[in-house]
């Protein structure tokens, strides 16, 4: 079959894998930076520091589609000339018109990373951290008119485990898509798949976080809503402490909630140490988080800070 597939990062490029894994062939690769970046600062991106998908793409030598948008008159005359059977996306922002997922000849399917209904949205590795849920999944659907709400061809489910971040979680999930991509063309090959229509009574959506999350209030949060708000976010954005005219930047794989309860208000910092660069801090539960490796924001010298600044509760 002849595939072209639109998408940024590494779910892209799991997902050319799985379609040659599957034997078939792609005949085109549609970045979504060329909708939302100018070509010479993608060459530059691409020049001085590629990312991994782009350095399979020229490995692969496939041939890249450079357009502003999914829904022009020259995606679409392009698609037609190229005789497409498939179109896949994996991360695409721009919501595909009728006129153009109708043109292949077999459908055009989205990769979703999240146990659909659930989780319809911009970016549910972040989401179903934020919510505690204990799985997240990929799902292979049909692309209609609303996001991520077309009929369901296949489906998996993806283990969170307590101490994932946002980049362990995706690095699991697209290594999934890859296998359950490889998986679709078989079944598809042997006329076995049965497209499932979603459950609208459990459908949830959530849309970008504002960025307000990036700053930890231990007022207001409880531990465990603050460490999942601390993996919740890396790698896509960081998460900060705020002290007096300071942030202090915290390091996602260096922290540590004590079984103890304190007897100290919320927000209390009620240990401190210069050497590993750490503060305790007391949450709304009344539990304590130990953050270590703790870095100052566009300032230097974190260690004399934490000595000369950070008083300790009493």
């Amino acid at each position: 079959m002849r595939v072209v597939i639109l998408g940024k990062g590494l779910m892209l490029a799991n997902i050319i894998l799985g379609v040659l894994d599957a034997g078939h062939e792609v005949v085109g690769v549609f970045r979504y930076d060329y909708t939302s970046k100018s070509k010479l600062k993608i060459a530059m991106e691409d020049f001085f520091k590629p990312a991994p998908e782009i350095t399979l793409i020229k490995k692969l030598k496939l041939s890249q589609i450079r357009l502003k948008s999914a829904n022009s008159d020259a995606f679409r005359k392009l698609m037609i000339a190229m005789n497409v059977d498939i179109i896949i996306i994996g991360t695409w922002k721009e919501r595909l018109t009728h006129q153009t997922y109708n043109i292949p000849k077999i459908a055009t399917i989205n990769i979703h990373p999240s146990l659909l209904p659930k989780y319809r949205g911009p970016n549910p590795y972040m989401q179903t951290i934020l919510h505690g849920e204990e799985y997240s999944g990929v799902t292979i659907h049909l692309v209609n008119d609303d996001y991520d709400a077309g009929a369901i061809l296949k489906q998996e489910k993806v283990k969170i485990y307590n101490y994932d971040t946002s980049k362990e979680l995706r690095e699991r999930t697209v290594s999934t898509a890859r296998k359950l991509v490889t998986e679709f063309f078989n079944d598809l090959d042997q006329k076995i798949l049965t497209p499932v229509n979603q459950n609208e009574k459990y459908a949830t959506y959530f849309p970008a976080i504002t960025g307000e999350e990036m700053m930890l209030d231990f007022s207001i949060q409880t531990s465990t809503e603050i460490s999942r708000t601390i993996r919740a976010l890396h790698p896509f954005l960081p998460t900060y402490i705020t002290h007096k005219n300071a942030y202090l930047i915290v390091d996602p794989y260096n922290f540590r909630i004590s079984d103890k309860i304190f007897n100290y208000p919320p927000d209390s910092i009620i240990n401190k140490n210069a050497t590993d660069c750490s503060i305790t801090i007391v949450c709304k539960d009344s539990k304590a988080i130990c953050f270590k490796n703790l870095k100052l924001y566009k300032r230097h010298g974190i260690k004399k800070y934490i000595n000369k600044y950070v008083e300790i509760t009493k």
